[in-house]
């Protein structure tokens, strides 16, 4: 009820504020006035305004600055944080100082020069000295705050130092997963063709493999059996259909023979150093746990479309592109504990978002972080099991020694 006699009043206010204007030019056109035709009074009424406004105007836009200050950004939870939110500064005092100064300039002379018939305006049509004033010191000030970025942006994006811990965030619509390196302390080789529901990423180990060998023999089998079963009266484009699967589980089990082979050789040539002898300890979980004051390089990828791995508190965005694996480099500095008192929230969480529209779940496509003491994270993470792949079958079947093989591409 409030709500529509606000909306009553308001309308109503509007209605007579156009009446109001109705009748006064009506009254304007009984006295004999032109419509452009404006007295001095009116000339120095609107020069006056001119300077109240500007008094206003400034007065409404630092109110702005104090009443919603709260609503800036939060302090930042990183090391390179900090630096950004500097150079972020240096550009706002910038702007404010442009700001003020030229709009101050704007209604001062606005209202200093109103319109005098007796004054003739001075016509300047060139200034050498103007020119080069108003092009040479944007231009400094410009120059400066690229080399200023610059610099920033070579710090952030420097090589992780050799001790930094690596951690993977991996996006698909609509999820992320986390991966750590178990025991060994490295991360160990991923190929797309090997996921499924049992291994998600896709990580490379010898039961991996021997699982999805079997997982796409069954497949084929199946296939080969409805086929045989109702090929008499199965639409022929259905029956088109089923063949071509057939052939493309034909061709990607002759890639991850060939895959396997390629494993068994890096093993056998590099031993330990190699990536393939170092999945099967791999920690998988739908958790993301980081310790404070550690260095992290971030290992991001991505299934299907491109995302963007995303943490506002910790300033961190990279995109997540489909078939490469790019990489952020940062060092948590405030645990989610105590981002909770400096927010002056008990539920506050970091949050690791999506920040593509990559369709349409994407609101929904975040997980938490938590940045915890080394201790604490070390705990948390003894307490995770490392990735298992399926145990090996008892004899390969006849598909899958027999298939040609063809080149492999590892993502």
């Amino acid at each position: 009820m409030m709500t529509l006699l606000i909306v009553l009043v308001v309308v109503l206010g509007v209605m007579a504020v156009a009446q109001l204007a109705r009748v006064y030019e009506l009254t304007a056109k009984l006295r004999g006035k032109r419509e452009e035709d404006i007295t001095d009074s009116d000339n120095r009424m609107n020069a006056r305004l001119m300077w109240l406004f500007c008094v206003a105007y400034f007065g409404f836009f630092i109110w702005l600055l104090v009443r919603y200050n709260d609503r800036m950004l939060p302090v930042s939870a990183s090391e390179h944080g900090v630096w950004t939110d500097q150079l972020l500064d240096v550009n706002w005092y910038i702007l404010f100082i442009v700001f003020f100064i030229t709009n101050i300039l704007l209604f001062y002379f606005a209202g200093r020069y109103v319109y005098d018939r007796n004054r003739r305006a001075l016509w300047q049509p060139h200034n050498n000295k103007l020119e080069l004033l108003w092009t040479i010191v944007p231009a400094v000030v410009l120059i400066g705050i690229i080399i200023y970025g610059l610099t920033i942006w070579n710090r952030i994006t420097s090589p992780a130092s050799p001790d930094a811990m690596v951690v993977e965030v991996y996006a698909k619509q609509f999820d992320w997963t986390a991966r750590y390196p178990g025991a060994d302390g490295i991360m160990g080789a991923t190929d797309y063709r090997l996921i499924n529901d049992q291994n998600p990423l896709g990580i490379v180990t010898p039961a991996s493999i021997a699982t999805r060998l079997d997982e796409l023999a069954a497949e084929r089998e199946a296939i080969l059996k409805d086929i045989a079963q109702n090929e008499q009266v199965m639409p022929p484009a259905k029956l088109a259909e089923s063949r071509k699967r057939v052939e493309r589980i034909e061709r990607t089990s002759a890639r991850i023979i060939r895959l396997r082979t390629e494993m068994e050789q890096d093993i056998a040539m590099n031993k330990e150093t190699s990536p393939y002898a170092h999945g099967e300890d791999d920690i998988v979980v739908k958790e993301f746990h980081l310790p404070i004051r550690k260095e992290v390089k971030m290992l991001i990828r991505s299934r299907d479309v491109i995302h963007s791995a995303y943490i506002p508190h910790l300033r961190a965005q990279m995109n997540a592109v489909p078939g490469m694996t790019t990489t952020f480099n940062m060092v948590p500095t405030i645990t989610t504990d105590s981002m909770r008192t400096v927010m002056n929230d008990p539920a506050f969480e970091f949050i690791l978002l999506c920040n593509k529209i990559c369709g349409a779940s994407h609101y929904n496509m975040q997980m938490a972080l938590v940045v915890e003491p080394e201790n604490a994270y070390n705990d948390w993470l003894a307490q995770q099991k490392p990735f298992q792949a399926a145990p090996e079958p008892a004899a390969p079947s006849a598909m899958t020694t027999t298939a040609t093989e063809a080149p492999v591409t590892t993502n």
